[in-house]
């Protein structure tokens, strides 16, 4: 017997308002920030030489330059999308707009590194408010149930670009027009165009009875998701160094208290009910192993175009790109299915398969293998974006309308949890073997990275440091195998996962009274 959850909030089919143009023309507002705050991820790939040239930061000071805007961003995801529920979407977009605009302007011409890496806090913070927002505001205005795995599918093709364009633009504004600083002065025009066509075509909403907001939750939310995101994101470079490990010790005990503070506030963050809805938590963890997924591969493509094949960074860039196009289809196509009366549960294991199939070709790749690692790629990612927009529009489905930015915020935090959990897995699996790989006569630093067996093999004579680089190369590209084939295995047990649970599940959306949502308008 087939099970129904009914777990929405909005009426009835036959009641339900068609999006027209305003809306479909609002969601192409909304696109711009969402871009614009998955670039910035990517951005500095090609500007931190010069900035490093005009600058001079430490070693120490260079590092936080790439990481905070992602700490900041990871950190405050919770807290922010809870906050847009009380003080409405809309407003809390565009103050984020402004945040994010201010932020640039600052950042384009620091003049130290310090005011450099507050500028990118500041940056991320903006993030924060604008990621779940943007989610928020599409569930709001796309009430019917077609017309919004539509616009969740725009969504997810939007934000997988972003990280791919970024470096591209960086790479593209340093080396031939203009100076490190204009990365950030690409931001000012869309957040203008989005503070002044925001207030004129999105829609406010906002749950009219959120309660107290929880402080106590904040400061734990933060404890709970920066040190987990700073130990995961340093031992796949690093190794399994005890502070790492403690690290993520110490976030998960925040996570526990957390956990704990939700089930016990009056007024939670974010409310326990959400994960009642059948639909819900399966969602989150599934959207979690798809970032797993996708970061995991990132971390080896990357390094083997440049590394093993000797691309530039420009270089490698450009041809990263060219996956793009299968990539942008996927999610269009997972939802049209879904609207054919494909059972969700058959997509999302296809999509999983795919993704599966992807890391197996890339099991297959050698030392030379350009186009095979390409093809992978785009597979694997097509398989990944097609899972991730069928996992947002049922997160969002799931969840009631009043606490849209929470779920938005959850299903963000899962997927920067997953990311780093891919790099960390199969970067540390791909790591060791490589480190057997390499021959136990090289020097030390050949045994760390590929990156320092090139940079030992350059200053070796001759033939030997020819023979170093090949070995190295060869010991990557069987680490790369070795990660592929555990990512296949994960995603196979996810592909079963997901056939098992989604398959009954089927939601169904009623009316909820008293969602505040007011018409876009002009301000005063």
């Amino acid at each position: 017997m087939t099970n129904t959850t009914s777990t929405t909030t909005t009426p009835p089919s036959a009641d339900r308002p068609r999006a027209g143009r305003r809306e479909w023309t609002a969601l192409g507002v909304l696109m711009l920030p969402l871009l614009l705050v998955s670039m910035d991820v990517s951005v500095l790939y090609f500007a931190i030489p010069a900035i490093s040239a005009d600058l001079e930061p430490s070693g120490t000071q260079q590092l936080w330059i790439f990481d905070i805007y992602a700490f900041v961003l990871a950190g405050l995801l919770m807290t922010m999308g809870s906050l847009g529920d009380r003080i409405g979407r809309r407003r809390l977009l565009l103050i984020g707009a402004a945040a994010f605009g201010a932020a640039s302007l600052v950042a384009a011409y620091a003049d130290s590194a310090g005011t450099l890496i507050a500028a990118r806090a500041v940056l991320g913070i903006g993030g924060a408010t604008l990621m779940p927002s943007t989610m928020a505001l599409v569930r709001t205005m796309f009430t019917d149930p077609t017309q919004r795995a539509k616009a969740i599918g725009v969504w997810s093709g939007v934000m997988t670009a972003g990280i791919a364009l970024g470096s591209v633009l960086s790479g593209v504004l340093v080396q031939f027009f203009f100076w490190w600083g204009s990365v950030f002065l690409v931001n000012l025009p869309a957040m203008v165009l989005l503070l002044v066509l925001g207030p004129l075509l999105l829609p406010e909403s906002k749950n009219p009875a959120p309660g107290r907001f929880d402080l106590l939750s904040v400061p734990l939310s933060m404890a709970a998701v920066l040190p987990v995101i700073y130990g995961l994101k340093k031992i796949p470079s690093e190794g399994v160094h005890p502070l790492y490990v403690v690290s993520v010790a110490v976030g998960l005990l925040f996570a526990a208290l957390f956990v704990h503070r939700q089930h016990t506030a009056a007024s939670p963050m974010i409310s326990p009910a959400l994960f009642r809805g059948r639909g819900f938590a399966p969602a989150v963890v599934l959207n979690l192993v798809s970032s797993f997924a996708m970061m995991g591969s990132a971390f080896f493509t990357t390094q083997y175009l440049q590394s093993v094949l000797g691309k530039s960074a420009m270089e490698a860039a450009l041809w990263a790109l060219l996956p793009s196009v299968p990539i942008g289809m996927a999610a269009p196509a997972a939802a049209a299915l879904v609207q054919k009366g494909v059972n969700r549960a058959y997509v999302v294991t296809a999509g999983f398969a795919i993704a599966a199939a992807g890391y197996g070709m890339l099991a297959l790749a050698g030392p030379d293998s350009l186009w095979l690692v390409l093809a992978a790629a785009g597979v694997l990612a097509s398989g990944i974006v097609a899972v991730l927009s069928q996992m947002t529009d049922l997160a969002l489905s799931a969840a009631p309308v009043e606490k849209a930015g929470a779920a938005s915020s959850l299903l963000e935090t899962g997927a920067e949890f997953g990311g780093a959990l891919g790099m960390a897995v199969l970067g540390s699996i791909g790591t060791a073997i490589y480190r057997h790989g390499v021959p136990s006569s090289a020097p030390a630093a050949a045994h760390e990275t590929l990156g320092g067996a090139l940079a030992v093999a350059r200053h070796l004579p001759g033939r030997a440091g020819d023979a170093l680089a090949t070995a190295a190369r060869e010991a990557f590209t069987s680490g790369m195998h070795g990660a592929a084939l555990t990512g296949a295995v994960v995603l196979l047990l996810a592909a079963t996962g997901a056939a098992t649970t989604l398959r009954r599940i089927h939601v169904r959306e009623t009316a909820a009274p008293g969602t505040e949502t007011e018409p876009a308008k002009a301000s005063a």
